[in-house]
C-alpha cells in the first residue's frame, strides 16, 4: 500500500468509528478494543499490511507513549475538581501506594514461582503489569469537573498517582538487574532520590507551575479583554512541567498530573473570590468553564474573570483531550499490529491471575477501615485496566539495558498481559457501570 492508500485506509477508520460512536458507547467493546483490533488485522496475523516490533524502536516508542501519558495524566488532574480533604482523595493515595506496594509484590512472587525469572526481572515485569492506566480508563475515569462519583474519583485519582509508587520500583529493578550489588548504599540513594524526591519534587515542580500559570494566563486574558482560542495552554503546560521535573531528576507523570491539578485549584481560586452576581447563589460556584459557553466567546468583554478562567480551563480541557484520544487511538493499532511478535500464553495466566487475584486482593487489604462498601472494593479491585502506561515502562526497562532472552520473554508476556487487559477489562466495564448505576437507582426510588 502506498501513501495515499494509508491515508484513505485511515479515514476510513476514523470515519467508522465517529460513525459508530453511539452503538459502541452502549456496547460491550470499547474503542480502544476496536482500534486493537484493526492493529491486529493489519498486522501479520491477518492481512499482513503492517510489521512494527516496539522493542525494535524502543526508544521512540517511549518517548511517544510519554506524551500521550503526559497529556492524559494533565486532563485527569484538570477534572479532579473536589477539595483535597474530600474522602476520594485518600482513597487514590491507598489505592496508588499501599495497593500498587502488595499488587508488585503479589506479582513478584508469582512470576518468580511460575517463570524462574531471577527477582530483578520479577519485580520489573510486576512493575510494569501492576499500575492502572489513565489512557484507557476513560470510560471509569471522571467525566467532568462535576463528577463527584467515589468509584471513579478512587480510579482516576489512583491512575494519576501509581507512577510515584511503580516507577521507582522499575528504576530498582533495572538497577539490579544490571548488576548493581544490592547494598544498604544503593537503596539508600535510591529512596531518596528515585522515591521521596521523585515524588516530592515532581508533585510540588508540576503544581505550583499549573496553578501560577493559570494565574497569569487568567489574569492577562482579563486585563487584555481577550477571548481568541488558546488551546495551546494545555500544551505547553505539559511540556514545561514535564521538562522541568524531568531535567531535576523529578517524576515527570507525576508533574503532569499535579499540573492540572495546579490549574484547576487557580480556577477554584478565582471563582471563590469572584462569585457571579447575575447567577443564582447554587450556581456561583460552578466550574468556571460551564459559566461561559465557548462558541460565544467573542461577545464576552473584559472585566469578568470568571469567564476568563472559564476560557483557560475550557481551552485546555478540549485541546488536551483530544491530543489524549488520537494518541491512544494510533498506539492501540501499532499494539495490535506487534501483538504476533510478543504473543506468550503465559501472559494471558499472568493475567487472569492480576486481575482476578492479585489486584483484587491488595485493594481490598488496603481499603481496610476506609468506610468504603464491599460491592464498590470489589468493582475497584476488577476495574484497573493497563495499558500505554505499561507499554511505556516496557520500553524504559529496554532502554535501560533490559535485554537477553529471558528478558525478552517478560516483554513479550507484559505485552500479552496489557493486550488481555484491554480485552477482558473492555468487554466487563460497560455492563458493571450499567449495572451499578441501576442499583443506584432502585436505591434512591426506595428512600
Amino acid at each position: 500500500m502506498d501513501f495515499l492508500a494509508w491515508t484513505a485506509a485511515t479515514g476510513c477508520l476514523l470515519l467508522l468509528m465517529s460513525l459508530a460512536s453511539g452503538w459502541i458507547h452502549r456496547g460491550p467493546v470499547t474503542s480502544f478494543g476496536l482500534f486493537l483490533f484493526a492493529g491486529i488485522l493489519c498486522g501479520p496475523w491477518a492481512f499482513d499490511l503492517l510489521h512494527i516490533d516496539i522493542i525494535s524502536h524502543s526508544t521512540l516508542a517511549a518517548h511517544i507513549t510519554e506524551i500521550t501519558m503526559a497529556a492524559s495524566l494533565f486532563i485527569t488532574g484538570l477534572k479532579l475538581r473536589l477539595p483535597f480533604s474530600h474522602s476520594g482523595w485518600r482513597v487514590g493515595l491507598r489505592l496508588a501506594f499501599p495497593a500498587m506496594l502488595l499488587t508488585v509484590g503479589g506479582m513478584s512472587l508469582l512470576v518468580h514461582w511460575l517463570t524462574g525469572f531471577n527477582w530483578p526481572l520479577s519485580l520489573a515485569f510486576a512493575a510494569i503489569v501492576a499500575p492502572t492506566d489513565p489512557v484507557l480508563a476513560s470510560l471509569i475515569s471522571v467525566n467532568d469537573a462535576r463528577d463527584d462519583d467515589a468509584l471513579r474519583v478512587a480510579l482516576s485519582s489512583e491512575a494519576g498517582m501509581n507512577d510515584g509508587s511503580a516507577l521507582p520500583l522499575l528504576i530498582l529493578a533495572v538497577v539490579l538487574f544490571n548488576g548493581e550489588m544490592p547494598d544498604s548504599t544503593l537503596f539508600t540513594h535510591w529512596a531518596a532520590k528515585d522515591v521521596l524526591w521523585a515524588v516530592i519534587g515532581g508533585v510540588g515542580i508540576g503544581f505550583l507551575l499549573g496553578r501560577v500559570i493559570g494565574m497569569l494566563v487568567t489574569h492577562l486574558r482579563n486585563a487584555h479583554g481577550d477571548v481568541a482560542p488558546n488551546d495551546f495552554l494545555a500544551l505547553a503546560l505539559i511540556a514545561i512541567s514535564y521538562a522541568a521535573a524531568q531535567s531535576l531528576d523529578a517524576s515527570g507523570f507525576l508533574a503532569t498530573f499535579a499540573a492540572g491539578v495546579g490549574l484547576r485549584r487557580a480556577e477554584l481560586r478565582v471563582i471563590k473570590r469572584n462569585p457571579q452576581e447575575d447567577l443564582p447563589e447554587s450556581d456561583r460556584f460552578l466550574p468556571a468553564e460551564e459559566l461561559i459557553n465557548p462558541n460565544q466567546r467573542m461577545s464576552y468583554s473584559g472585566g469578568n474573570m470568571a469567564k476568563s478562567v472559564g476560557l483557560v480551563v475550557g481551552d485546555a480541557l478540549s485541546f488536551g483531550d483530544t491530543i489524549e484520544r488520537l494518541m491512544a487511538a494510533g498506539l492501540m493499532v501499532v499494539l495490535g499490529v506487534t501483538l504476533a511478535d510478543h504473543w506468550n500464553l503465559m501472559g494471558v495466566i499472568l493475567g487472569l491471575l492480576l486481575f482476578v487475584v492479585v489486584r483484587p486482593l491488595a485493594v481490598w487489604l488496603a481499603t481496610l477501615g476506609a468506610g468504603i462498601p464491599p460491592a464498590r472494593r470489589i468493582l475497584i479491585g476488577w476495574l484497573g485496566i493497563r495499558g500505554i502506561g505499561s507499554i511505556n515502562y516496557i520500553a524504559f526497562a529496554w532502554v535501560h539495558g533490559m535485554e537477553g532472552p529471558k528478558a525478552t520473554m517478560m516483554v513479550d508476556m507484559a505485552l500479552t498481559l496489557v493486550v488481555a487487559s484491554i480485552v477482558l477489562h473492555g468487554v466487563t466495564v460497560t455492563p458493571l457501570l450499567n449495572w451499578r448505576a441501576a442499583r443506584q437507582a432502585a436505591r434512591q426510588q426506595d428512600k
